[in-house]
This record gives structure tokens, C-alpha cells and sequence, in this order.
């Protein structure tokens, strides 16, 4: 008879491991045993590694994600905001290459009247992340106590932070390692992780902006569907409302990606200009953000009123103030020109004329990290002026020669990256259909 079959008086981390290893469902004292364990530093970096692995490899049904993500969310503290009378709304993305929405949306939505206690990730895998998208601007601090953050949220309303120490700090620790040991893309993990943040926030209700495609954690709607619906589960299990909608990264959102790059673009649609699709998508989600908190009748009137808010340069202002209560340099938002910029600029051509049908997006976020905007290891230091901006995109005709993308960086060997992004960008003699912002709403 297997170890973790007996009455088992004392837990020891490697039978758990073996346990989900041999596909066994675990209890909810031995996913607590685990995150607990390791969030207070008793369980090592390896076997929490090895334990993700065989969650990932063998999956986890709907008690054992509700538990890993009770157990993290217990791990730190949980916001209450209950004093001010407001709806607690957030909004999370999956991640996508160019996905910059959550700093145009949470100041966009706060200006409606929600509260948006927002913290974000940094860059995993492929993906660029919000947090080090912020912190290219100089100053600006995404590391805030909780206490600093409801002192803000009662001030402002909103505040962008990134995970810290307080607000499920076993995710974050977690969230790491997983970055670095290929479990991502497990749907149950994933799904823990970022509900745990989410429900450490205080919230009442939550939009999901779940990806799907070449860019995407989810390549497939039914993957992305999953994901969809077993956050919801969990937030229903909680007790918390839920919407989640499933949007399209067969391409990049927007033309940039890299950090100083995104922000520079995001600067763009609060002035409301910038690209029709950063600012479709952020308008669509915020409307979503209204309805829930029962602001409007309908998600479209929420996002009629989230056109209004963008127009009327609400959001820009209530951008300005976020940064500047967030110790973040106010003046390069107003003069985005005085941001430094890469060394290189390298354009890159089309090899053919034509119509650009397909663009491989992941293969084009693993070369905008390894110009220098993302990290390779934990270690990697980040180059906030590199990244790509997309001159062209699917559907657009192209001629051969013509510049479709410009390569930002200033490492010296970069010739195989160029190449990367030549082969991720397919250009075909047909005019394609562009691909539909959003599939579907859950």
C-alpha cells in the first residue's frame, strides 16, 4: 500500500509530491501543508518546483484549485473596503504580447465610480507584464504596503501595485518558480494563481480578459474556455462575481510591445488616440466593469459610458494622479519624449509584397524579451527602452521592402532575433480575414 494511503501523522513534501505524481488526488491538509510550507520557507525551492511539475503534468479537479487557491490567498493578508460604500471591482488579463489595457482600464474605471484596487503580475514566459511596464516609469513604486494602498484607494480610488509580501505572498513565491520551470501553462495553476490575487484585493466582482491564441498561455478556445470557467468556479466558490471574455492574441494588441514602448502607447489612448484595438478591448472590458457593479443596465451601456470618461480626459487625469501618488516621475507622462530610447533601431522588412495573413505572436514575444524587455532567467535584468513596434499587421498590404516592424535594443548580437521576427510574420498573396477582437463572453 502506498505511503500517502495510511494515516499519515507527520507530512513529509516528498510524498505529496509522489502522490500527484502518480496521479492520486490530493486532501485539502496536503495542499495546505505544501503552500504553507513553502511560503514559510520549510518546503526548498526544488521540491515546490517538483510538486508544480506533477500538478501540471497531472492536473487538479475543482476542489483541489478551489483549495490551492484558498490556501494561497490565506497566505497574506486580505483587503476589506467595505468603509467605502463602492463597488470593489478588478479586471485581470491572462497575458499577451502588447496586452498594456490594465493601465489605460484602471484608471478609466475608477473615474466611474468603482473602486480598483489593481495588483498585477511582472512578465511570465512569452508575456510582458504591467508591473515592469510601470516601473519603466522613473520613480514609480509598484511595491506599496497594503496600508499605503487602502490610504490611496481611499483617496483616488484605484492604485496599480504589483504582488507584495502582504497580499498572497505564497502565489507570488509560486508564481516565480513557474516562470523559470515550464508550468505555466497548466490551467488549474494558473487559475489559482490568479484568482488568489484577485480575492486578496477585497473584491466584489472581477473581469477576466482570458486570451486565446499564437500569443496566448491558451492556444485554443476550448483551452481558453476552460480556463474561463474554472476561474469562475473559483470566484463563485468564493462568493464573488464573475464575467469572463475571451479575446484574440493571434496578433499583438496595439503596435508596441516592450515596456517603454507600451506605456508611450498607453499615454496615447488615455489622450484618446493610440491604436483602435488597445483602445476597443479596454473600453469593452471597463464596460463590463460597470455592469457587474450594477452601474449601468447593460455592458454596453458601460461601455458607452467608459467612451465618455476617455473623451473627456478623466482618465488621463486620474492616470497623472496615480503616478504621482505612486512616487512615479509625472512629467514624462505629460512629455513622453523625455523617455530614453534603445541605442538600435532595426527595421525589418517584408521579403515579399503582399498581405501580412499570420503573425506567429508567441515567437514574437520571445524575441522582444531577448532584445532585452524580458527576462530569460529570475536574474535577467530588464532593458525598459527595448521592444518591437509593429508597423503593420494582419490584413495590411505590404510591399517588398517595406519596413513592417522596427526591432529596439542595445544588445550587439542580434542578428537571430531579426530573424525570429522575419519568420514570425507570414505574408501570403490572399487577403486574410482579420481576426475578431473578441470570440465570446462567459
Amino acid at each position: 500500500m502506498p505511503s500517502w494511503q495510511k494515516k499519515v501523522i507527520s507530512m513529509l513534501p516528498y510524498e505529496i509530491i509522489a502522490k500527484k505524481r502518480d496521479g492520486f488526488r490530493l486532501t485539502e491538509s496536503e495542499i495546505e501543508f505544501m503552500v504553507s510550507g513553502f511560503n514559510n520557507n520549510h518546503i526548498p525551492p526544488y521540491q515546490m518546483s517538483a510538486f508544480l511539475m506533477a500538478a501540471y503534468l497531472k492536473g487538479l479537479d475543482k476542489k483541489e484549485t478551489l483549495e490551492m487557491t484558498r490556501s494561497m490567498l490565506e497566505s497574506g493578508k486580505i483587503m476589506n473596503f467595505s468603509s467605502l460604500e463602492k463597488p470593489v471591482i478588478d479586471k485581470h488579463s491572462t497575458g499577451g504580447v502588447g496586452d498594456k489595457v490594465s493601465i489605460v482600464l484602471a484608471p478609466l474605471a475608477a473615474c466611474g465610480g468603482l473602486i480598483v484596487p489593481m495588483a498585477c503580475g511582472r512578465g511570465l514566459g512569452h508575456t510582458g507584464g504591467t508591473v515592469d511596464k510601470l516601473e519603466s516609469i522613473p520613480g514609480f513604486n509598484t511595491q506599496i504596503s497594503s496600508a499605503n494602498l487602502k490610504k490611496q484607494i481611499e483617496k483616488i480610488g484605484v492604485a496599480i501595485i504589483g504582488q507584495t509580501p502582504e497580499l498572497a505572498p505564497a502565489d507570488g513565491k509560486m508564481y516565480a518558480l513557474r516562470d523559470v520551470t515550464g508550468t505555466v501553462e497548466s490551467i488549474e495553476l494558473t487559475s489559482a494563481s490568479i484568482m488568489s490575487k484577485k480575492l486578496a484585493e477585497g473584491i466584489d466582482g472581477l473581469v477576466l480578459d482570458v486570451k486565446v491564441g499564437s500569443g496566448a498561455f491558451m492556444k485554443t478556445r476550448e483551452h481558453a474556455e476552460k480556463l474561463a470557467r474554472t476561474m469562475i468556479d473559483i470566484g463563485t466558490g468564493m462568493g464573488k462575481k464573475v464575467t469572463a471574455i475571451i479575446t484574440d492574441m493571434n496578433q499583438p494588441l496595439g503596435t508596441t510591445a516592450g515596456n517603454i514602448l507600451e506605456i508611450k502607447e498607453c499615454i496615447d489612448v488615455l489622450k484618446n488616440k493610440g491604436p483602435a484595438d488597445t483602445k476597443e478591448i479596454t473600453l469593452i472590458l471597463t464596460g463590463h466593469m460597470f455592469y457587474i457593479a450594477g452601474k449601468v443596465k447593460t455592458p454596453t451601456e458601460g461601455k458607452l459610458l467608459a467612451k465618455t470618461l476617455l473623451e473627456n480626459g478623466s482618465a488621463y487625469d486620474k492616470f497623472i494622479e496615480i503616478v504621482k501618488l505612486q512616487d512615479g516621475d509625472t512629467s514624462f507622462i505629460e512629455n513622453p519624449s523625455k523617455f530614453p530610447q534603445a541605442k538600435k533601431k532595426i527595421e525589418i522588412k517584408a521579403a515579399k509584397s503582399g498581405y501580412i495573413s499570420k503573425m506567429e505572436t508567441q515567437q514574437l514575444g520571445i524575441a522582444c524579451n531577448s532584445l532585452g524587455a524580458g527576462r530569460i532567467t529570475l536574474e535577467t535584468p530588464i532593458d525598459f527602452t527595448a521592444g518591437i513596434v509593429f508597423l503593420r499587421k494582419i490584413g495590411n498590404k505590404v510591399k517588398k521592402g517595406e519596413p513592417i516592424a522596427v526591432a529596439h535594443t542595445n544588445i550587439k548580437e542580434h542578428e537571430d532575433i531579426i530573424l525570429r521576427v522575419q519568420d514570425a510574420i507570414t505574408i501570403t498573396g490572399t487577403k486574410p480575414k482579420v481576426p475578431s477582437l473578441v470570440h465570446r463572453v462567459i
